[in-house]
């Protein structure tokens, strides 16, 4: 079954999943507290430093313990459901809000334009070890879709290093985590995964649990509108244990046996004992996975 068969026949369950994370929302007010990526994650803003040294839900239980209950395991084991692409669309004309920032470490080549192109539907990423498609939600997510186009034009992304792999005895989720233009995924460079397009922009369609395959952006723990360059690949359907709240872009309908072939040639994980939270937060696949380019239709 296609992924977009996937999706639409499991449009229900996400709508029902919708009403009762919103009706949730309405009596938890406080923001998500994790940075998706490593068991210790890091962005420097302002001077600060924002470092997550586990990942936690929203009703405050880490995701490790989560995942050792047996509810946890139970939803776990079963084939998580795929979101629609067209559940939370915008309506009406959009305009995008990008605002500049040199807080972190940055390779800036512009801001993207207001007026998102929302015709767009694929996501084409050619990796050194294969090729990968994601099935954009463009409707929902029109400015994460459009900054990443943009950044596409402008070669941003072109023989990228992926900086961080994250496996489940790191830190109890799966993850491939892509998108810092400085980053040497050497399992040395203390900034790792600092790096951004230096903008940011407003969340957007963030109700969805990252289960195996749906692709989103990263941003520091308790931020909001930090969205930049750097986006994940959900590799497990365990990851639907963390709360939904990040900027998903789309789900993966091509080449999630590529992304887990790259997972599987990193499990001898680079942990970057120079990571400047002094624990390791960067762990980098062994064998780099690099993205060569990328093309959006």
């Amino acid at each position: 079954m296609s992924g977009e068969d996937r999706k639409s026949e499991l449009a229900r369950e996400h709508k029902e999943r919708q009403e009762k994370r919103a009706a949730a929302e309405q009596s938890a007010k406080g923001r998500r507290n994790t940075f998706i990526g490593a068991g210790v994650a890091v962005v420097v803003v302002a001077g600060g430093i924002f470092a997550a040294t586990t990942l936690v839900n929203k009703d405050g239980t880490d995701a490790a313990s989560a995942e050792s209950t047996p509810s946890a395991s139970a939803s776990a084991s079963a084939s998580a459901p795929l979101p629609s692409p067209t559940a939370t669309a915008k309506a009406g004309p959009v305009t995008c809000t990008y605002k500049r920032d040199t807080s972190v470490p940055n390779k800036f080549v512009g801001l993207p334009g207001k007026k998102p192109n929302m015709k767009l539907k694929k996501w084409t990423i050619n990796f050194n070890s294969g090729k990968v498609v994601v099935d954009l939600m463009t409707d929902a997510a029109p400015c994460t879709v459009n900054s990443l186009s943009f950044l596409n034009k402008k070669r941003f992304y072109n023989d990228m290093k992926c900086h961080r792999l994250v496996t489940p005895d790191v830190s109890g989720v799966h993850l491939l985590q892509c998108g810092d233009p400085q980053a040497k995924a050497d399992g040395k460079n203390p900034t790792d995964g600092q790096g951004t397009a230096g903008y940011v922009y407003a969340d957007e369609n963030a109700d969805i649990p990252p289960v195996k395959g749906v692709v989103f952006m990263t941003q520091p723990a308790e931020a909001a509108g930090q969205n930049n360059s750097q986006f994940a690949f959900s590799l497990s359907d365990e990851n639907q244990q963390i709360q939904p709240g990040y900027s998903v872009v789309g789900v993966v309908s091509e080449g999630m046996d590529v992304l887990l072939g790259m997972a599987k040639d990193g499990n001898d994980l680079l942990v970057n004992e120079a990571d400047i939270t002094g624990d390791g937060g960067t762990t980098a696949p062994k064998n780099p996975v690099i993205i060569k380019n990328m093309t959006f239709s």
